[in-house]
């Protein structure tokens, strides 16, 4: 598929990283795949998780295809630009359309972005997971690579007043090791493996943090921050 609205879009999030001073740290880039379908299972802090995931992706050469709720692409301005950068509608109420057309992109080699804890998590905790990123690893017989993102948290997430001034913020982002699952697989089983890998991958990511989390509203209870407790574990 032609891509004529990305370019321009990355060049424009580079532009924004840099009047940030973002200090990013990627990793475990060799398990994204030269080419081919695959999805990026990724945790969910902060409003800005989508476009610094996608900048990780870049060396690459590759651009990711973000699975994102409808009422994006109905906002006048970020609809045109999310169309253009072919990412996929998610309609929360009928998820069967944007599987359709997931597992289409995925069919033809696009790298897909799911966030399969649906929503951004306010204890930054990784919360239970949807069985959307395992079962489309099932149907397209593609990779689930888990994807941790850590810091963007301090930029801009939910309940939280964004703080867009310069403070060069560390931000981390890890890509483990590819899942593969089999058709047959049970998908609750696969799942728990999934978050489990997520999970692990995440308190690694935090203790090699160079920030203290300690008394932060941007850190979870569990390291002893002052961000709301997690529903569950």
């Amino acid at each position: 598929m032609a891509d004529l609205v990305y370019p321009p879009v990355v060049i424009a999030i580079k532009s924004f990283w840099k009047y940030l001073d973002l200090r990013f740290s990627f990793s475990g880039e060799e398990n994204i795949p030269q080419d081919g379908g695959a999805i990026l299972a990724i945790n969910h802090i902060g409003y800005l998780d989508f476009a610094i995931v996608g900048t990780a992706v870049l060396p690459k050469k590759r651009y990711v295809r973000f699975m994102a709720k409808k009422e994006i692409f109905n906002n006048k301005l970020a609809g045109p630009l999310m169309r253009g950068m072919h990412h996929i509608s998610v309609d929360r109420g009928n998820g069967s359309a944007s599987f359709v057309a997931a597992l289409r992109a995925l069919r033809k080699g696009e790298i897909i972005g799911i966030f399969p804890e649906g929503t951004i998590s306010t204890s930054f905790e990784i919360k239970e997971l949807k069985s959307g990123a395992v079962r489309l690893a099932m149907a397209a017989g593609v990779p689930v690579i888990p994807t941790i993102i850590w810091g963007s948290q301090r930029v801009w997430t939910k309940g939280v007043r964004k703080n867009l001034l310069r403070k060069s913020v560390p931000v981390t982002v890890a890509f483990s090791e590819p899942l593969f699952f089999a058709k047959d697989c049970d998908v609750e089983s696969e799942e728990s493996t999934l978050r489990r890998v997520l999970i692990a991958s995440l308190r690694k990511i935090q203790d090699d943090y160079p920030d203290s989390h300690q008394g932060q509203r941007w850190a979870p209870v569990r390291l002893g921050g002052t961000a709301p407790a997690p529903l569950n574990l």
